[in-house]
């Protein structure tokens, strides 16, 4: 890719394919970075005009960190979709809250499990405010600490139920616990709720599970098929791992796993290419658009 610093390399037909990724698991290394090569290919060839971004449920407190060194020109898909987020005026958009007394009873059937959860209320000013209820295990100190310094995200904890003020603005309601209760509890919550519900395997530890609520109508899918309006793409690739990858798969037009993805989203794709771990998603998408340079491969 040294070489290739010209955005006419790019023929129009490269323009208009759509290339999204999840992070953790599939673009990010095992230690949750993008890797030096990822970064650089995906930062030129979005200099030269390319369309390329990610579909995460993480929000963009984390993402801006993660990404700090990659550079990309189209609006990032945050939280499953629930918004976009606009990395050169730093702001949210196109956000999607969940109706208050919906947040309440999610929050409230979560309780009912055994799990208080995190909940992410929007502000005007931009600021994620996360409420936490309640003891703190392990794995959400964890959870807390890798988050605790970050601007865009701010936590408060509280020894009382929240009172129902507290679900305005609420984009996202985030529980964890040993897989087996959170997988149960999504399924539960399927049936009774009229909300998007998400539950799968932690990427980084498959015996911890998260179950992510969000306003209904909410999934990557439905925000690919906006990103693809959005920038007229005709033809759509995604990369995923995990289960909440299934629903961008669906609706793309070539849908790829890496290798270390769960049995089910290999199952679902079209193609399979390399681990997270061997930059396999970068490799691709030069592979896609012909521009593979000899150093490059394996």
């Amino acid at each position: 890719m040294d070489d290739v610093t010209h955005s006419d390399m790019l023929c129009e037909a490269a323009r208009r394919h759509l290339f999204v990724t999840d992070l953790d698991g599939t673009l990010l290394d095992n230690e949750g970075r993008v890797p030096p090569m990822t970064a650089r290919v995906i930062s030129d060839l979005s200099h030269m005009g390319a369309l390329i971004t990610v579909a995460t449920a993480r929000t963009p407190a984390t993402v801006d960190r993660i990404l700090a060194h990659t550079f990309t020109r189209l609006p990032l898909i945050v939280m499953t979709g629930a918004a976009l987020w606009d990395r050169p005026h730093r702001c949210y958009a196109d956000p999607h809250p969940i109706a208050p007394n919906l947040a309440g009873e999610a929050y409230r059937l979560c309780l009912s499990a055994g799990l208080s959860p995190f909940v992410y209320n929007l502000t005007d000013d931009g600021m994620l405010h996360v409420h936490h209820v309640g003891d703190i295990s392990p794995l959400e100190q964890r959870f807390i600490r890798d988050r605790s310094q970050l601007l865009l995200k701010q936590f408060h904890f509280h020894s009382e139920m929240a009172p129902t003020s507290s679900f305005d603005a609420t984009m996202l309601l985030l529980a964890m616990g040993q897989v087996e209760d959170v997988m149960k509890l999504g399924e539960t919550m399927r049936l009774s709720i009229g909300l998007t519900v998400q539950a799968y395997p932690d990427n980084y530890d498959p015996r911890q599970g998260v179950l992510e609520v969000f306003a209904q109508g909410v999934s990557k899918a439905a925000a690919v098929r906006a990103m693809a309006e959005r920038t007229g793409a005709e033809w759509v690739t995604v990369f995923g791992d995990n289960l909440n990858d299934l629903p961008m798969m669906e609706v793309a037009d070539e849908a790829v796993a890496v290798a270390n993805a769960m049995p089910e989203v290999i199952e679902r794709a079209d193609t399979v290419i390399g681990p997270n771990s061997e930059e396999s998603v970068a490799r691709y998408i030069l592979e896609s658009l012909g521009l593979v340079d000899c150093n490059d491969r394996h």
